[in-house]
């Protein structure tokens, strides 16, 4: 079960005992990579061919379970979000830790931050943002590219907004993804994904468009794997009169963040109409997602459609550190606050791009 204590699961936002070395008790209520010693790791391997869900002659549609306003609230340094996972109302959808669509301004941002235990998924959908981390990587995604990030054993970075010098705001998505258990410790690592090199389908004449981000959708696959944990994300645009299904993996949890337009969600019995920024969970059971606009609408709906793996393993979570017990937070903690078990970079590290936040 994940801890129900105060948490503060963001990207920049650090919990007082994490700098101040403030003791932490009160606050605790498959392709082949190897771990920092050497040791093969097995990567979570896709749904396998014969996955009934996929394969399923007369496919059920899920139904939904829960359906959450993502509210808009401060965050970071001056930056926005509206955050749907990570909340008292869904703490969490395993393997999915934490969703925000962030909106950062010129001067606010995500400044030098750690992370252990989890993945982080950063889609830009308008300008552009900056990439700096203690061991020297750094770079820009820009609109429709993706930052697929493995804090693993532990990092230390920063996300600022790009300047271009047209004053214009920077909004994103990201995604945090559980790691498995046995996964915890392995190096860090990133993968960027060009809006260039994500195959897009067209369907129902027209009128459905899907970025394949990840997964699969209409027969058309994904570049790579990008993730440790199995995730599939799309990117889907319906118009006026279009309709959309799309089988998901038997058993994976998955839900829909609407950012445009009004979708209808079609369940079988019933149908749901969703407005925009809102998270749509589906129930486990059922082989596919159906969803459409009428034909009279005036707004093209789009929203971004994931499922993943579920992982059966506690979630302890204090801010940024997210592992499988409280002694592993507290193992964290220590790690960072004394420059040891992969933090020996962070000691007197300071990224360019966040230093004007400082």
């Amino acid at each position: 079960m994940p801890s129900q204590a105060p948490i503060s699961t963001t990207h920049a936002i650090i919990p007082a005992a994490i700098k101040s070395k403030e003791p932490i008790q009160r606050h605790l209520k498959h392709q082949h990579h190897n771990d920092r010693n050497g040791t093969p790791i097995n990567f979570r391997r896709p749904p396998p061919p014969n996955d009934p869900s996929l394969n399923a002659p007369s496919p059920t549609p899920r139904t939904i379970r829960q359906i959450l306003l993502a509210r808009s609230q401060p965050e970071g340094a001056g930056a926005t979000v509206r955050r749907s996972i990570g909340t008292p109302q869904l703490r969490h959808l395993t393997p999915f830790l934490l969703l925000d669509h962030a909106s950062i301004a010129p001067g606010a941002g995500f400044p030098d931050h750690p992370h252990r235990g989890q993945e982080t998924i950063t889609y830009i959908l308008s300008g552009a943002v900056d990439h700096e981390d203690f061991a020297g990587n750094r770079g820009t995604i820009y609109a429709g590219d993706l930052q697929f990030m493995t804090a693993g054993r532990g990092i230390v970075h920063a996300e600022m907004p790009h300047e271009d010098g047209t004053g214009r705001g920077n909004v994103g998505m990201q995604l945090w993804v559980d790691l498995p258990r046995e996964l915890k410790d392995v190096e860090p690592r990133y993968r960027d994904l060009r809006a260039s090199e994500i195959p897009r389908v067209s369907a129902d004449e027209g009128r459905v468009g899907v970025k394949v981000i990840s997964g699969r959708s209409y027969g058309v696959d994904s570049v790579r794997e990008l993730a440790y944990t199995p995730v599939w994300l799309l990117d889907v645009t319906i118009e006026a009169g279009g309709k959309f299904r799309q089988a998901l993996p038997a058993g994976w949890n998955a839900f829909a963040y609407t950012l445009e337009g009004t979708t209808t969600f079609d369940m079988g019995a019933t149908t749901q109409e969703v407005a925009r920024y809102h998270n749509v969970v589906f129930e486990q059971e059922g082989d596919q997602v159906l969803a459409e606009v009428p034909a009279d609408a005036k707004e093209v709906a789009r929203f971004l459609l994931v499922a993943g793996m579920p992982l059966d393993q506690p979630v302890v979570q204090y801010g940024p550190f997210v592992l499988n017990d409280a002694s592993g937070v507290r193992q964290a903690i220590m790690d960072y606050q004394s420059f040891q078990n992969g933090f020996e970079r962070a000691e007197g590290w300071q990224s360019e791009i966040g230093r004007a936040m400082v």
